[in-house]
């Protein structure tokens, strides 16, 4: 059965989708020893498929963990800047796994990460409305921020976000959106007149930060993997 080179790789755990298109677009991916262009398509089982020379690894059982992000660590794989990285702190997962998503070095919390890149496509595509929770403290809670923040919202750059939910929260709000664009609520409390002091994702597509700790990671129960590929596009 012929595929979409990008879904193989993501399928095999060597990149999430995204970045085996980036891998493909930077001349990294032969087929049958012949460069290949983002769409085109393959065989799994017949083809040779490989990156910067090395076979692809064979499907193997797919891990899926909950990390804590810190302040101070980007949300990436490796950083040319000399930045401190989320792959730091799962070293240990016996696995490598990907960010689902993003936090900015700034935002803390809950960041799921997996080596499974057909659920990682189907989690950040902006069609499957993922629900995402932050609480977000603020130098200043003023009358109506609340309502403000549940409006649709035109950002900076003119796109408009979908109306969010917005609850009072310990001197701040929290948030539920359903869209993943760059920085989304620390922009939204921007165009609302907001400074932010501290910003923790919570929970997501129904994964709970819950205790555990800044820094630390967790595997996924089985409950919750099925929540995740429970929901559909």
């Amino acid at each position: 059965m012929t595929e979409r080179i990008q879904k193989i790789i993501s399928a095999r755990g060597a990149a999430s989708r995204r970045e085996a298109e980036k891998m493909i677009a930077d001349g990294r991916v032969t087929k049958n020893g012949a460069p290949v262009r983002t769409g085109d398509t393959a065989d799994a089982e017949s083809d040779d498929i490989r990156i910067d020379g090395k076979s692809l690894p064979e499907r193997s059982d797919f891990v899926y963990i909950v990390l804590n992000k810190p302040r101070g660590y980007i949300t990436s794989m490796s950083d040319d800047r000399g930045r401190k990285t989320v792959a730091e702190l799962v070293r240990d997962a016996g696995v490598r796994v990907y960010p689902v998503g993003r936090l900015d070095i700034n935002s803390e919390g809950l960041l799921l990460m997996t080596n499974d890149g057909e659920l990682t496509n189907r989690l950040t595509h902006p069609s499957f409305g993922v629900r995402k929770t932050y609480e977000v403290a603020l130098r200043e809670l003023p009358d109506g921020a609340a309502e403000a923040m549940a409006q649709p919202i035109t950002l900076d750059d003119g796109a408009v976000v979908r109306a969010a939910e917005v609850e009072p929260y310990a001197g701040g709000l929290r948030v539920t959106i359903t869209e993943g664009r760059n920085r989304q609520v620390r922009r939204m409390c921007a165009a609302c007149g907001l400074y932010v002091t501290r910003l923790v994702r919570v929970s997501e597509g129904g994964v709970a930060l819950g205790s555990l700790r800044s820094g630390k990671w967790r595997r996924l129960t089985a409950a919750e993997t099925a929540l995740l590929h429970g929901v559909r596009l």
